[in-house]
């Protein structure tokens, strides 16, 4: 089996967030801005229920597929907003309410977004606000 690359954890991570049909799902790069990691996985889930099935489908998918286990896991108990460390991959899993509040995916506005389309997601949903800011981003 080849060594996967950071951004191959974060494409399984999102794959797995999509067949739990998350949404407003955005890979950024962030390697280039911060030295704690290389990408971001942020993504929606409806309420604490879906938010925690995402987290369990990401936390199996990852074991089955890159063969790792998180480093560390915040916030499941709550359900509102799951932070999932894989080390170069941070996958954050919120409740819409939640991640409106904190906004963290414009924090780094700067970082260029993998398609998600490059982890088999044909189809995205987005809600109003992250397709607006999607619309002003480059792809990398």
């Amino acid at each position: 089996m080849t060594e996967l690359t950071p951004k191959d954890r974060a494409l399984i991570a999102a794959a797995a967030v999509d067949s739990k049909k998350g949404k407003d799902i955005i890979i950024q790069h962030v390697s280039d801005l911060l030295i704690v990691t290389d990408y971001f996985v942020i993504a929606s889930g409806a309420n604490d229920r879906q938010v925690r099935a995402i987290a369990d489908e990401i936390k199996d998918k990852m074991r089955e597929k890159a063969g790792i286990r998180p480093i560390g896991i915040e916030g499941y108990d709550d359900g509102n907003w799951i932070l999932l460390d894989y080390g170069d991959v941070v996958v954050h899993v919120f409740q819409p309410e939640t991640r409106d509040f904190y906004r963290i995916e414009t924090m780094w506005s700067d970082a260029p977004l993998v398609d998600v389309k490059e982890a088999g997601i044909e189809n995205p949903e987005y809600s109003e606000r992250i397709e607006k800011l999607l619309e002003d981003r480059t792809l990398e």
